[in-house]
């Protein structure tokens, strides 16, 4: 006798469960992309270490590196063999055809503005550096001088603007990168502004915008500390407190794309006033700013108030290290807050690696012993070890660097996604 069937619901109403998986994600690139993407991350590398590396067959390998050297994207380089004694044929690796492409990366900060310009292989070909005045700029006056800035460095490398593929631009405050829109910063005296689309009017170029300490982590996974890890977290420290954090090797943002806001995390209700305009954000104890605050009032330092904050943290610096009381004293509630910070994202990431990047970090070896205790009292004892912290002050050029990163990133996805196949095909 057949089964019965049997009717406990109406079929109409029965929904699926579990995630809805697209059907192309990040971890799922076309097959094309992840060969010039491991070529440009190994430097040089062999068709069949390509083929082992991936998984597939040295046919696919083969095909797929023939038509990106086709396209002027990669080239064969003659690679010395191991304990090669000059007879036959030299070994041949692929690496990326750095003339492919030029890009530029920028950070515009409240010191100063520095601007970078690479090429298709990453490698630094010109930087350069203006000064800026302090206070919030209006969005033809933050035009303007991206437009200075890129004319200098471009005028360095000796290349034309029209020679590039695209600029990246970084800076501090809440930045969506997918919609090219800055909602607010403390360079720009309006908000919600579309700086991409501005800028790429006036520069007639692709111009990609991103919050600077997004961009700091980027560097990190492109060219330094993060680049063998899947998980890490930068805080970035200087006239404000970032924070950029890479997830399965890519820039955690947020579902809006505005996360990572660690400098306006609440450390004391109704506390310090936040440049943001809230109370109680760690940068308003941390950053810059805060210090030279406290220094102004705790110093009795009125006098010194229209001095620059780098010349007044140099001195409150000059003070501490000879032993006043009371400038040692600002660092140690700096450090303690940061501990705070620093704990708070132990607990709630579990990074493999925290960075902490910034030009004043030269002033924390005095207190980085204390800042690290305290951190290790205020994480979770789990009886495991806590994830390692390094110091990396490698000024602005580093953030320049994330920057362009970005820049190349976008450039490459523009030529090698489908949808860009597409297009071009038609």
């Amino acid at each position: 006798m057949a089964p019965k069937l049997t009717r406990s619901s109406s079929s109409e109403g029965r929904k699926g469960v579990g995630p809805l998986i697209p059907p192309l994600t990040e971890t799922q690139r076309p097959l094309r992309q992840q060969v010039f993407e491991l070529v440009r991350a190994a430097g040089l590398i062999p068709r069949v270490q390509l083929a082992k590396d991936l998984g597939v067959s040295p046919a696919s390998v083969t095909t797929l590196s023939s038509e990106l050297i086709e396209a002027g994207l990669i080239e064969e380089v003659a690679a010395p063999r191991d304990n090669d004694a000059g007879r036959g044929r030299p070994a041949v690796a692929l690496g990326v055809r750095a003339q492919a492409h030029r890009v530029a990366g920028m950070k515009l900060s409240d010191r100063e503005h520095t601007a970078v310009i690479v090429d298709f292989a990453g490698k630094l070909i010109a930087d350069e550096a203006i000064p800026r005045r302090p206070g919030p700029m209006s969005l033809p006056e933050i035009l303007e001088t991206i437009a200075t800035l890129l004319a200098r460095v471009c005028a360095k490398a000796g290349v034309e603007r029209t020679d590039l593929a695209a600029v990246g631009i970084g800076l501090p405050g809440f930045v969506d990168c997918a919609e090219g829109i800055v909602f607010w910063s403390s360079i720009l005296a309006e908000r919600t502004v579309p700086l991409a689309e501005a800028a790429t009017a006036r520069l007639g170029l692709p111009v990609y915008v991103d919050n600077d300490a997004n961009l700091v982590a980027l560097a990190e996974l492109w060219f330094g500390a993060g680049r063998s890890l899947s998980d890490f977290a930068v805080v970035t420290i200087e006239h404000g407190v970032g924070m950029g954090f890479v997830m399965n090797h890519r820039i955690y943002r947020g579902a809006q794309r505005l996360g990572m806001e660690l400098g306006h995390m609440k450390v004391q209700l109704d506390g310090a006033l936040c440049r943001c305009g809230q109370r109680g954000c760690l940068e308003a104890y941390v950053a810059d700013y805060a210090l030279a605050r406290e220094a102004t009032t705790a110093l009795n330092w009125g006098h010194k108030e229209s001095q620059p904050i780098n010349v007044l943290l140099e001195s409150l610096y000059d003070h501490a290290k000879a032993g006043n009381a009371t400038a040692k004293s600002i660092f140690r509630r700096a450090g303690r807050y940061l501990a705070v910070g620093l704990s708070n994202v132990i607990n709630l990431f579990d990074p493999s690696l925290i960075i902490l990047s910034g030009e004043r970090m030269r002033y924390d070896y005095l207190y980085a012993a204390e800042t690290l205790s305290e951190m290790d009292n205020l994480a979770i004892n789990t009886g495991r070890p806590r994830p390692p912290i390094e110091i990396h002050a490698w000024g602005d050029l580093l953030w320049a660097h994330g920057a362009a990163a970005l820049a190349l990133s976008e450039v490459t996805e523009a030529i090698l996604s489908p949808a860009a196949r597409e297009i071009a095909a038609q």
